[in-house]
């Protein structure tokens, strides 16, 4: 049995699992969760070195036959209900860091949701924001 984990540690579990859904992390992925532990005021206190250890861990959980219904417990025992949303906010971050969302990604978001019961209209919002944030500018051809 996994022993109990910090709400921080919750929320980059939740943000590693994301971008490892479709078993490849990429750079922009990687990118967005530092960014995410660099400015978000939770994570004021968070050591940015500790970001790879909750990588590590999360391999473990993960390889586990029964790993990923332990990870979404795990995050959501660890979590406060506050938080929930959050969570998934921050996954659907990490998942719209690269434009195109992978289907086992849009799983993972599915079972995360699922088990942390965010709402359907704020599931709707928080997913509408993120599209509209990870946006590219595409230049008009010259006529």
């Amino acid at each position: 049995m996994q022993s109990a984990i910090t709400s921080q540690d919750a929320l980059i579990y939740t943000m590693v699992t994301t971008s490892a859904a479709d078993r490849t992390m990429t750079d922009a992925e990687l990118r967005r969760i530092a960014d995410v532990v660099k400015t978000l005021p939770m994570f004021k206190d968070f050591e940015p070195h500790r970001i790879a250890m909750a990588g590590e861990a999360c391999s473990e959980i993960l390889a586990d036959e029964d790993g990923l219904d332990l990870m979404l417990d795990l995050i959501r025992d660890a979590l406060p209900e506050s938080l929930y949303e959050t969570a998934y906010a921050l996954a659907v971050d990490v998942a719209a860091a690269d434009v195109m969302v992978e289907q086992e990604e849009l799983r993972f978001l599915q079972m995360l949701r699922d088990r942390l019961e965010v709402a359907p209209l704020v599931v709707a919002a928080i997913e509408h924001s993120a599209r509209v944030r990870h946006r590219k500018i595409v230049q008009p051809e010259a006529h």
